[in-house]
């Protein structure tokens, strides 16, 4: 969809107002006139609305020379509340017939920052990303009509801001994209080929290792994870250098098994089918560092991607298997389900040996126990160091995109002990999550500091968020993006 900054208003198919958290009587209606506001503040008292963020009254005006007017609540005038009257404003009317509305900032007795503004205009477009591609008899009454939106009277500042959150919109796009294609389209080769697609251009170094080079560089845990399947496996490097030559500070690194069936160790039918997003991960990581390159980081960062698809068949890995990972250490399968791990500490040995960054943070759509502990409100962090996961705190919080920290500890990290290999790939049932962390902790070289999200609740939703609809919702990219750009400032 297309956002628009204009001077002036003009005259409008719809004119938005948006209005402040009880502050209808301090509203200018602009050329809405006595008669008309009359209405307007009576549908308002009759539909409840009092300006809480994201609440919308609408109205048509007949005689007056604004006809179709939308009221839109922004609260208290919050970032956050801007996202979200945003993204209420599209859901009205993305569907309803509507091409294009106008938002008239003037309403509001003081102007609004440039970042609200931003955030606003941002969520407006995000909420209107929609995946139709496969449906061919879409009723047209479902078939999105909304084209534009134009926001009158921004902040001269609005267009710096605005820059960072249409790069951010972008990114957003390529993930959810990518996390909603099916199985038989997105595989590891055409994940590849996607994303060097969609970055051509923008100034990113891209490595791609196929299987073989993967082979010589002993990378016996991504490639166990793959051998049944006929699809092979890739890893995806994307470096930016924002900030001059040299090793990038940080390292991002994706999870990304295109298909999970649990391998030998099958996962029951019921539900199967949502794993097509288990590489939710290594699409977070492809949509920031798409968003990093395309607004210009002054960061030195790299996006890795280790991409399997996870099938059982005669040559797939079995429980008992021993397999050695490229660290030189070795784990004992005791489930071919708990795959991801497995993927992450290749991946992770790969950054560190040829890339040497300072920080990793790795995202994972890792274990059901985390859906367990947190349901769909927030994502796990895991740390080794307090400073890292404070940043990462703050960023989920600053972003939308939040997170819960949980603990590491010598304890938990027994409990992948095997009497056989260097440890196991699987602890007990108790603490899933966290043993799940403690192993790929075991594959981060001493002296940088890492930390590993499990969003396995959070890249999927069955319900309509700020920002999205159902299905996939981009998590992760704004909080990646958001950690470099806190990095960026000091």
């Amino acid at each position: 969809m297309q956002i628009d900054f204009v001077s002036s208003t003009g005259d409008p198919a719809i004119l938005v107002v948006p209005v402040e958290k009880e502050g209808l009587a301090r509203t200018a209606w602009g050329a809405i006139d006595a008669g008309g506001q009359a209405v307007a503040r009576g549908a308002a008292t009759a539909g409840r609305f009092d300006g809480d963020a994201g609440a919308l009254v609408e109205l048509f005006l007949p005689g007056d020379p604004v006809r179709h007017v939308l009221l839109v609540g922004v609260g208290g005038g919050g970032d956050a509340e801007w996202e979200k009257a945003g993204g209420a404003l599209t859901a009205k009317l993305l569907t309803s017939g509507a091409t294009d509305a106008t938002v008239n900032l003037a309403a509001l007795p003081s102007a609004p920052s440039a970042a609200a503004v931003a955030r606003f205009a941002g969520a407006a477009a995000q909420r209107s990303w929609r995946h139709d591609v496969y449906r061919t008899k879409l009723p047209a009454k479902s078939k999105p009509t909304l084209a534009r939106i134009a926001i009158a009277g921004a902040p001269e500042s609005t267009d710096a801001a605005w820059h960072a959150q249409d790069a951010l919109t972008k990114g957003l796009a390529l993930t959810r994209t990518l996390v909603a294609e099916p199985p038989n389209i997105l595989y590891p080769e055409s994940f590849v080929e996607r994303v060097t697609a969609e970055v051509e251009g923008l100034g990113l170094e891209i490595t791609v290792l196929d299987e073989a080079a993967m082979r010589d560089l002993g990378m016996g845990a991504l490639l166990g994870v793959s051998q049944g399947s006929p699809r092979e496996a890739r890893l995806l490097a994307l470096k930016w250098n924002g900030a001059g030559e040299g090793d990038p500070e940080v390292a991002l690194v994706g999870k990304g098994v295109t298909f999970d069936s649990g391998g030998i160790s099958i996962k029951p039918g019921a539900g199967m089918e949502d794993m097509k997003w288990d590489m939710g991960g290594a699409g977070a990581v492809a949509g920031a560092m798409k968003a990093i390159a395309l607004r210009k980081a002054k960061a030195n960062v790299i996006g890795v991607c280790g991409l399997v698809e996870n099938m059982p068949d005669g040559n797939a890995q079995r429980p008992s298997d021993v397999i050695t990972t490229m660290s030189g250490q070795t784990v004992e399968i005791l489930n071919t389900d708990a795959e991801g791990r497995l993927v992450l500490a290749d991946a992770i040995t790969w950054v560190q040996r040829t890339h040497r960054p300072k920080t990793i943070v790795d995202l994972a759509t890792l274990t059901g126990a985390m859906i367990i502990s947190l349901g769909n409100e927030y994502g796990g962090l895991f740390s080794n160091t307090d400073p890292l996961a404070d940043k990462l705190l703050a960023a989920g919080l600053a972003s939308g995109d939040k997170l819960w920290r949980f603990p590491l500890s010598d304890t938990y990290n027994k409990l992948i002990d095997s009497p056989i290999a260097d440890m196991k790939n699987v602890g007990p049932r108790g603490a899933g999550s966290i043993t799940a962390a403690q192993f790929i902790q075991r594959f981060v070289e001493e002296g940088v500091a890492w930390a590993h999200l499990d969003i396995a609740g959070m890249v999927w939703s069955d319900k309509p968020g700020a920002t999205y609809d159902k299905g996939a919702t981009g998590y992760g990219v704004r909080l990646l993006d958001r950690f470099v750009a806190d990095l960026e400032r000091g």
